[in-house]
């Protein structure tokens, strides 16, 4: 093994090896069963020696910040971590000799090459059925099977372009098939991204091991997925769930580094058999879709008619040939654990060959003989449903009582044909780095084929998912960690990538409006929840500063008329108004910080997050973390049992600032392009139409002193400073109405938001012929005729008790801003043509 006594690579090898005794039921990565390193792992273990502990934790600890600040997550149901868990990667990769590889690699071209034509023939002719190389009642009971979809013509046949099998090893070493992956199989993004992380952590060993690169595996997908639209520069987009997928960092993080759209099932629409993506430059064709929807939820219309995410007609749209779906409906069908004991016989039938690449051992209990041998061995099997629904899961048989067993072998009697045994896979050992020293954990591979002409490509390397558990089986279906996969070359390794070469010419691309419409829509609601927050945020500020601080008996009147604010705008409930003391002030510290209260500020914050969520690849790195920071879960430092309302004030003046912060990036960072404008427009949208409600809840009904409400109306607005440079000391509601409405300089007025969204709105693609004004361009009229005609002085009369024109005015603003947000989303955002009812647009007191 050539390592020197005493040498780093000895301790780093001592270390690795541990308490390693040879067993006869597991295969380790590393040792053999004699306790040697196994050759391919020694260059390894000399590299790291070289590197040394120290330094390797160090490092180690520089890739999980760059993995936190990339905002790696996968998101787990019902954990209890929360929706999104950051992404665990071990720095200790899985290697893999390159004759080993090979040997591998030609068993997964075969299976993936057997599986599409299993597909091709059940929704064909269905000639496995009809010689009885397959049981009618795997085909037809399956819900994977899409009966709409049978007899759809295929392009060329070809059901799979991205095919991923779950390999583990058996005692003996030997690669076996746990699992296929035919719908939409997820993991090559995450196998991608801990390549970047690991290959950055460690470049010199990397260099040196001649480990096979990943990228030309997802060029020949591009080339793949481009070839298969027929015509040149085809559209291609990736059509996911959305946030709530488990893997939507992944479905982001592919959809750049292909160069495709992310787009989901509401970013389409089917018209005339084509489909259609919506952006804010109108209706774009659309011809490849890399799916990542389950087969039924792909289209509401003809599959599964409850889904939210799919398009309806897309079945359609593929059975006219107007667009390639990667992969075909209907893949899921050899998912399908069932079909396993059957796929030898159909290897030698439609291959005309042995199957290369066993998998687990698999009795289908609707086979009488298979039935019998369950039923003896059921403790020493893995009791599967054939089709799984995430209802019934995995039953080990081991874990099972005599009365669970008994009570197993009726079921199974009862209804054979539903259940599938399988052997138990204990899978190899690797080791696994814990920050000080290395520790085995069971390990398995996920691996991916994609289509290439009549063939396919194995992606040199994989997803390796490992586990601390030894329940069996979940290292290879689940586990909590995962590993990079580096298979040896056997010579030198040529550099392939998707990124452009350095100092290479890049074809400049202009900010254009091609942005999906439903990312605008989000921008758009990210701008108004931020914006909401910070107006609600200021608003709490001053009751509270009022409540708490030394003025708190002086300005009754300023705190009930700011309280009414909060109820006007379904922030608190109406009671509130009569309250007083400590029930006012336990219901405003509970709208604060009670994270289940419905409506209150940390409901806002989480609507916040999940909206920023959405569109976080449009985000700066900044951006993010500032929002991060205001998220609900760093927001409640209160302790609720002993803290009292005022407590809450250094909590509000943090969210304000960090807000502010966000907003500044927002303004300093992000190009002047249709996502800023759509951002921009959402902050505006609602900063107006906070200030028209408060106005509205605190003027309209004056009674008593008024100068209290006026100072902290100014106080809300941030505009006590100009008001006072403007006019000393003197409150009057004319200059107050003047600064906080029809100021145009003043950043707070409504004025100043109508400019603002009058060149947003002439900066959009234009809906209407040049020669006319649209909608939204008449909207924006109207709001600047009426503010520029605004009588401030008659606006402040009071009329039998109330301030009645001032009352229309700014119902009528309320509305023009409602209208201006109505019109843009159906422009721009759902497409849906011009509205037949325009909004009345004429000037108050005009006659129609």
């Amino acid at each position: 093994m050539n390592v020197v006594p005493g040498s780093a690579a000895e301790t780093l090898r001592q270390r690795l090896q541990g308490g390693f005794v040879p067993s006869r039921e597991e295969y380790d990565e590393v040792f053999d069963r004699d306790g040697q390193v196994r050759p391919h792992w020694q260059a390894l273990i000399d590299s790291l020696g070289e590197v040394g502990s120290d330094e390797l934790a160090r490092r180690w600890e520089q890739a999980r910040r760059i993995i936190r600040e990339n905002g790696v997550t996968y998101n787990v149901h019902g954990d209890p971590e929360g929706l999104s868990r950051p992404w665990e990667l071990d720095p200790l990769p899985l290697v893999l000799p390159a004759p080993q590889w090979a040997r591998l690699s030609e068993g997964l071209v075969q299976r993936a090459q057997l599986l599409n034509l299993v597909l091709a023939d059940i929704y064909g002719p269905q000639q496995l059925l009809k010689e009885g190389l397959l049981p009618p009642e795997l085909i037809f009971a399956n819900p994977g099977f899409l009966r709409p979809c049978h007899n759809l013509q295929v392009p060329e046949n070809k059901y799979l372009y991205l095919y991923a099998a779950h390999l583990a090893r058996d005692s003996r070493g030997d690669w076996v098939v746990i699992a296929d992956r035919a719908r939409g199989p997820t993991g090559a993004g995450y196998a991608l991204e801990n390549r970047v992380v690991i290959s950055r952590m460690l470049p010199d060993v990397f260099r040196k091991m001649q480990v096979e690169r990943l990228a030309k595996f997802f060029v020949k997908l591009r080339e793949t997925l481009e070839a298969s639209a027929g015509r040149s520069n085809p559209r291609i987009v990736l059509l996911g769930p959305g946030p709530t997928s488990p893997t939507y960092f992944e479905d982001a993080y592919l959809a750049r580094y292909l160069g495709f759209a992310l787009v989901e099932g509401g970013d389409l629409t089917v018209r005339d058999d084509t489909v259609w993506m919506k952006t804010l430059g109108g209706l774009l064709k659309v011809d490849v879709i890399l799916r990542r929807l389950r087969d039924e939820e792909c289209d509401p219309l003809e599959l599964q008619s409850d889904s939210f995410f799919g398009v309806p007609g897309l079945t359609q749209a593929a059975r006219a040939g107007q667009v390639v779906l990667a992969n075909a409906l209907g893949c899921s069908l050899v998912e399908s654990p069932a079909l396993v004991p059957f796929l030898p016989t159909l290897a030698k039938f439609l291959l005309g060959q042995d199957l290369l690449l066993p998998t687990v051992r698999t009795w289908w209990c609707g086979d009488g003989e298979a039935l019998r041998y369950v039923t003896e061995h059921l403790d020493q099997l893995v009791l599967k449903p054939c089709f799984p629904d995430g209802r019934v899961k995995a039953v080990y048989g081991a874990s099972l009582s005599r009365e669970e067993q008994a009570a197993w072998r009726d079921r199974l009697q009862a209804s054979p044909q539903n259940f599938v045994a399988q052997e138990l896979m204990v899978g190899s050992t690797a080791p696994q780095w814990n920050g000080n020293d290395p520790i085995p954990c069971r390990v398995a591979v996920r691996t991916f084929a994609v289509a290439s002409g009549d063939s396919y490509e194995v992606m040199p390397g994989g997803l390796a998912r490992v586990s601390m558990s030894d329940a069996p089986g979940e290292s290879a279906l689940g586990g909590q960690g995962s590993k990079d996969v580096w298979v040896l070359a056997s010579g030198p390794v040529a550099h392939v990538s998707l990124l452009h070469p350095v100092g290479a010419p890049l074809t400049l691309q202009p900010s254009g409006n091609d942005l999906p419409s439903r990312v605008a829509d989000h921008l758009f609601w990210l701008g108004r929840h931020a914006e909401r927050v910070e107006g609600t945020a200021r608003l709490s500020r001053s009751v509270i500063a009022r409540l708490t601080g030394e003025t708190s008996s002086t300005a009754p009147q300023a705190v009930t008329t700011l309280v009414r604010g909060l109820v006007d705008n379904g922030k608190l409930p109406e009671s509130v108004l009569q309250a007083t003391g400590e029930t006012l002030e336990r219901e405003l510290f509970d709208f604060i910080v009670d994270p289940s209260r419905a409506g209150g500020l940390q409901a806002m914050l989480r609507a916040l997050r999940r909206t920023a969520t959405v569109v976080r690849d449009r985000l700066s790195i900044d951006s993010w973390r500032i929002l991060n920071h205001v998220a609900p879960e760093q927001g409640l430092e209160i302790n609720r049992p002993t803290a009292s309302l005022g407590d809450t004030l250094p909590m509000l003046d943090r969210l304000i600032l960090d807000l502010a912060g966000f907003s500044g990036m927002a303004t300093e960072s992000m190009t002047r392009g249709p996502g800023w404008r759509f951002l921009d427009m959402g902050r505006r949208v609602e900063r107006g139409q906070h200030m028209l409600g408060l106005l509205a809840s605190t003027l309209l009904a004056p009674s008593g002193d008024e100068e209290p409400v006026f100072e902290a109306l100014l106080e809300v607005a941030d505009s006590s400073m100009t008001y006072r440079n403007r006019y000393l000391t003197i409150l009057q509601l004319p200059p107050l109405l003047d600064l906080l409405i029809t100021d145009q300089t003043n950043p707070r007025a409504v004025a100043f938001q109508v400019a603002a969204l009058a060149g947003h709105v002439d900066g959009l693609p234009p809906v209407s012929p040049q020669h006319q004004l649209s909608s939204e361009q008449r909207v924006i009229l109207a709001l600047h005729t009426d503010l520029r005609l605004a009588n401030v002085y008659a606006l402040a009369e009071i009329e039998e008790g109330e301030r009645k024109l001032l009352d229309r005015f700014l119902a009528r603003c309320g509305q023009l801003l409602r209208d201006l947000s109505d019109e843009v989303a159906r422009h721009y955002l759902i497409h849906a043509g011009r509205s037949r009812h325009m909004p009345d647009v004429r000037p108050t007191g005009s006659k129609p």
